[in-house]
């Protein structure tokens, strides 16, 4: 068979990501050879793949962690068009995992014949490959000022006679307006693949929702195929959600006696912000994001993360106080990680003719280094050691480089080959690497000196905490769920069969284009 389903929602952050995972972990359960695809994702949270040609390319991190859900290694084809937003007008266009050129307003329109056909072409390879592909929208497919040459969520369905089903999220209020207006603006031939819906994130009492699904099934002619439950655990790989001063995950209880306390500085352009989440996946460690300084000042560790935008976000640190309060909590002696951009902003100055086009600026003068923007881009999957003999692996996204380094400066990492990376001096730690503290003993190797050098005498990283299986469970519980909580027969009929037929009409629609 060939068969194929697009998860499309109301809005941004709706469950599309969540829904196709789960439904590509339930697909592989049943031993149906099955892949994710997301045509274009717009986001700074991306994944590196290593190509058939050997190079390092990316695709969204969320379709890393759908090829996870179907047993896969990622795949390049999985997100053919990632658009990483580096200002509100502009962002870089990565295709097929490499960055081509950079999209506005003025030009998008130019480029997306050549994105869409690449999406199409990467569809097709994957039908071909895979029995089953499970598709993810973008944002919501009624944005009507988007549907003319749009190729992600209608205009891919169309391409490919793809029936859709629509996810909406219920914690946010209005899903079943949403889920009718969503409907009625489309044109009949859209509405057409529109098989029914999804809620998501469901608190309460079910009977109290079910008039609610009965009236949306009949005046939509379309079925509601289940309820998703709100669930705690459902946090890893966020793509939309990283909320100012939310506190990830579920911190377990301490190992030891004390908690360690760690704030991440939520930058405005904010990129690979998921390197964290092994953090937050350690008992006894509560790991937030913010953006108030009052924040950082009670903090143990304080960490800067990766930025898309490295000399512009710097400069917001500087005009909202925050820089002040890094530069405290350092002159305080305690711990602070940089990474990517965060770790460029640590040193005396950054040269930037490629990203921000400023020239030079001055850092925040906590490393003696300086860092060089380059055209060329590192896009590369790396492995080494910390600490001596700490084995690491990790992936680079970058275009700035160590330009100039005090040549006695010790270095965070080493590569496999013997070569530096990183810096650590005294309490002030930076890398390149993201995904670093995915690795096990590291992560543990480097609390425990972060917990010393904070005065967290009593804090102790447990000994057995594995990330990898942290993330096997979310996926297993994302599966759970859609088994559970979903029509799956029905389900299976559309990824089997197709749109169903005689689908009503719901007015206004949109002009039939």
């Amino acid at each position: 068979m060939s068969g194929g389903l697009l998860v499309a929602g109301t809005t941004s952050d709706a469950g599309k990501s969540v829904l196709t995972a789960g439904i590509c972990r339930w697909l592989h359960r049943r031993g149906v050879k099955v892949a994710p695809f997301k045509a274009q994702n717009m986001s700074n949270n991306s994944a590196v793949v290593v190509g058939a040609d050997g190079r390092g390319g990316e695709i969204g991190r969320a379709q890393a962690m759908q090829a996870a859900a179907c047993g896969l290694a990622p795949d390049l084809r999985f997100n053919p068009v990632l658009l990483k937003p580096g200002s509100d007008l502009a962002s870089q266009v990565v295709l097929l995992g490499e960055a081509v050129d950079t999209v506005t307003a003025g030009n998008f329109r130019v480029l997306r014949p050549r994105l869409a056909e690449t999406a199409w072409a990467a569809l097709a390879e994957l039908r071909i490959e895979y029995d089953v592909v499970i598709c993810e929208g973008a944002g919501s497919p009624a944005e009507i000022n988007l549907r003319d040459g749009d190729y992600v969520n209608m205009g891919l369905a169309r391409h490919a006679g793809l029936p859709v089903i629509v996810v909406g999220d219920i914690d946010r209020g209005g899903v079943f307006a949403s889920m009718f207006g969503t409907v009625a603006l489309l044109d009949p031939a859209d509405q057409a693949l529109v098989a029914g819906f999804v809620v998501n994130k469901f608190r309460g009492d079910l009977g109290l929702l079910q008039p609610g699904l009965d009236m949306l099934g009949q005046v939509t002619g379309r079925p509601t195929y289940g309820v998703l439950p709100w669930h705690l655990d459902l946090w890893l790989d966020a793509e939309d959600s990283l909320a100012y001063g939310r506190v990830l995950g579920r911190p377990a209880a301490p190992y030891g006696d004390e908690w360690l306390d760690v704030a991440v500085v939520r930058l405005p352009r904010v990129s690979n912000a998921t390197d964290v989440e092994a953090l937050a996946t350690e008992p006894g460690v509560r790991v937030r994001l913010t953006v108030e300084p009052a924040e950082l000042a009670s903090a143990d560790l304080v960490v800067l993360p990766g930025s898309k935008s490295t000399v512009a976000d710097l400069a917001w640190l500087r005009e909202s106080g925050l820089a002040d309060a890094v530069l405290a909590h350092a002159a305080a002696g305690k711990p602070l990680l940089g990474i990517c951009g965060g770790f460029q902003m640590l040193g005396r100055a950054i040269h930037d003719p490629v990203e921000s086009r400023r020239g030079s600026v001055p850092g925040l003068g906590l490393l003696p280094i300086e860092v060089t923007f380059d055209p060329r881009k590192t896009v590369r999957q790396s492995a080494g050691a910390a600490f001596d003999d700490v084995e690491v692996r990790g992936y680079e996204i970058h275009h700035g480089y160590v330009s100039t380094a005090d040549p006695d400066l010790p270095p965070l990492l080493t590569y496999a080959d013997g070569r530096s990376e990183g810096a650590l001096l005294g309490a002030v730690y930076g890398t390149h690497w993201h995904g670093a503290f995915e690795s096990d003993g590291f992560r543990r190797r480097f609390l425990a000196e972060v917990a010393r050098q904070a005065g967290r005498r009593g804090f102790r990283p447990a000994p057995a905490t594995s990330f990898a299986a942290a993330r096997e469970r979310g996926l297993d519980l994302l599966g759970d769920l859609v088994e559970e909580h979903l029509d799956t027969d029905a389900l299976w009929r559309l990824v089997e069969s197709g749109p169903p037929t005689g689908l009503p009409f719901i007015p206004p629609g949109a002009p039939a284009g």
